[in-house]
């Protein structure tokens, strides 16, 4: 691992401060927690924009967040983005099912 400092506001200092009391963790660890939620949710995020965009299909957007196909599913609910399932994808999948 590698060290990092940061300047952070005040609130932020306090706003973690009680998170840690809450889950009674040390700083490091919930700085870690955090930030390495934040990433996944930056990810997940970024991955269904691109779906919503039509720039990727949902299976490069769930391999693009980290997450499973049905995972991905639910995230299209989670976040009221429309499934696009479209004729290319229905000769894809009956080409498949053929085999």
């Amino acid at each position: 691992m590698k060290t990092i400092s940061i300047r952070l506001p005040e609130q932020y200092i306090h706003d973690i401060e009680e998170a840690c009391k809450q889950e009674v963790l040390d700083k490091g660890t919930m700085l870690r927690k955090l930030i390495g939620d934040a990433l996944r949710e930056y990810w997940i995020k970024k991955a269904f924009q691109s779906y919503a965009e039509g720039k990727v299909s949902l299976w490069k957007a769930a391999r693009m967040a980290g997450i499973t196909y049905r995972g991905a599913l639910e995230e299209l609910k989670k976040r009221n983005i429309p499934f696009r399932y479209e004729k290319e994808d229905l000769d894809a999948d009956i080409k498949w099912a053929m085999k």
